[in-house]
Protein backbone atom coordinates (compact mmCIF):
# COMPACT_ATOMS: atom_id res chain seq x y z
CA UNK A 1 0.00 0.00 0.00
CA UNK A 2 1.18 3.54 -0.68
CA UNK A 3 1.54 6.12 2.10
CA UNK A 4 2.20 9.83 1.69
CA UNK A 5 4.46 11.28 4.36
CA UNK A 6 4.13 15.06 4.57
CA UNK A 7 6.80 17.06 6.36
CA UNK A 8 5.34 20.09 8.19
CA UNK A 9 7.72 22.78 9.39
CA UNK A 10 7.02 25.60 11.82
CA UNK A 11 6.56 28.79 9.81
CA UNK A 12 8.97 31.44 11.07
CA UNK A 13 10.75 28.85 13.20
CA UNK A 14 14.45 28.63 14.01
CA UNK A 15 16.64 28.80 10.91
CA UNK A 16 19.38 26.22 10.55
CA UNK A 17 22.96 27.36 10.15
CA UNK A 18 24.63 26.62 6.82
CA UNK A 19 26.52 23.71 8.39
CA UNK A 20 23.38 22.31 10.06
CA UNK A 21 21.51 22.55 6.76
CA UNK A 22 24.27 20.78 4.85
CA UNK A 23 24.48 18.01 7.46
CA UNK A 24 20.71 17.54 7.45
CA UNK A 25 20.63 17.45 3.64
CA UNK A 26 23.28 14.73 3.58
CA UNK A 27 21.42 12.73 6.25
CA UNK A 28 18.22 13.01 4.20
CA UNK A 29 20.00 11.83 1.05
CA UNK A 30 21.31 8.80 2.93
CA UNK A 31 17.84 8.11 4.35
CA UNK A 32 16.29 8.32 0.86
CA UNK A 33 19.00 6.07 -0.61
CA UNK A 34 18.30 3.48 2.10
CA UNK A 35 14.57 3.57 1.37
CA UNK A 36 15.27 3.21 -2.36
CA UNK A 37 17.51 0.18 -1.77
CA UNK A 38 14.88 -1.45 0.48
CA UNK A 39 12.16 -0.87 -2.14
CA UNK A 40 10.10 1.46 0.08
CA UNK A 41 10.71 4.84 -1.60
CA UNK A 42 8.52 5.73 -4.58
CA UNK A 43 9.03 9.53 -4.61
CA UNK A 44 10.82 12.16 -2.53
CA UNK A 45 10.45 15.88 -3.08
CA UNK A 46 11.44 18.94 -1.04
CA UNK A 47 9.41 22.11 -1.53
CA UNK A 48 10.57 25.70 -1.76
CA UNK A 49 9.38 28.20 0.92
CA UNK A 50 5.69 29.21 1.10
CA UNK A 51 6.49 32.71 -0.18
CA UNK A 52 7.26 31.15 -3.59
CA UNK A 53 3.76 29.64 -3.86
CA UNK A 54 0.78 30.73 -5.93
CA UNK A 55 -2.82 29.89 -5.04
CA UNK A 56 -5.37 29.11 -7.75
CA UNK A 57 -9.08 29.51 -7.08
CA UNK A 58 -12.20 29.27 -9.20
CA UNK A 59 -15.17 31.45 -8.39
CA UNK A 60 -18.22 31.91 -10.60
CA UNK A 61 -16.43 30.04 -13.36
CA UNK A 62 -13.42 32.38 -13.36
CA UNK A 63 -9.90 31.47 -12.35
CA UNK A 64 -7.86 33.76 -10.12
CA UNK A 65 -4.24 33.37 -9.11
CA UNK A 66 -2.78 35.04 -6.03
CA UNK A 67 0.71 35.14 -4.57
CA UNK A 68 1.65 33.08 -1.58
CA UNK A 69 0.02 30.31 0.38
CA UNK A 70 -3.72 29.87 0.76
CA UNK A 71 -3.87 31.22 4.30
CA UNK A 72 -1.82 32.47 7.24
CA UNK A 73 -0.34 29.32 8.69
CA UNK A 74 1.69 28.30 11.73
CA UNK A 75 3.18 25.35 9.86
CA UNK A 76 3.95 24.86 6.19
CA UNK A 77 4.41 21.83 3.99
CA UNK A 78 8.13 21.53 3.29
CA UNK A 79 8.31 18.24 1.45
CA UNK A 80 6.87 14.81 0.85
CA UNK A 81 7.88 11.22 0.38
CA UNK A 82 5.64 8.56 -1.11
CA UNK A 83 6.45 5.14 0.26
CA UNK A 84 5.36 1.55 -0.14
CA UNK A 85 4.60 -0.21 3.17
CA UNK A 86 2.70 -3.31 4.25
CA UNK A 87 0.54 -1.35 6.70
CA UNK A 88 0.32 1.86 8.74
CA UNK A 89 2.61 0.49 11.46
CA UNK A 90 5.40 -0.11 8.95
CA UNK A 91 4.77 3.30 7.33
CA UNK A 92 5.07 5.00 10.73
CA UNK A 93 8.32 3.15 11.48
CA UNK A 94 9.73 4.25 8.12
CA UNK A 95 8.65 7.89 8.61
CA UNK A 96 9.96 8.04 12.18
CA UNK A 97 13.49 7.20 10.98
CA UNK A 98 13.63 10.34 8.83
CA UNK A 99 16.26 12.86 9.95
CA UNK A 100 13.58 15.52 9.45
CA UNK A 101 11.61 14.09 12.37
CA UNK A 102 13.95 16.15 14.60
CA UNK A 103 12.63 19.44 13.17
CA UNK A 104 9.28 18.70 11.50
CA UNK A 105 5.98 17.01 12.18
CA UNK A 106 5.42 14.12 9.78
CA UNK A 107 1.87 13.36 8.72
CA UNK A 108 1.52 9.81 7.35
CA UNK A 109 -1.58 9.22 5.27
CA UNK A 110 -2.68 6.17 3.25
CA UNK A 111 -3.19 6.91 -0.44
CA UNK A 112 -5.92 5.47 -2.63
CA UNK A 113 -4.78 3.07 -5.28
CA UNK A 114 -6.11 3.52 -8.80
CA UNK A 115 -7.65 0.05 -8.42
CA UNK A 116 -9.47 0.87 -5.15
CA UNK A 117 -13.06 2.05 -4.98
Amino acid sequence: MHYLCQFWFETGGKELSKEEGETLTEECRSYDEGLTKSGHLLLAQALRPPATAKTVRMSDGKISVTDGPFAEIKEHLGGIILIEAENMDEALRIASRSPLARIAAIEVRPAYSINEP
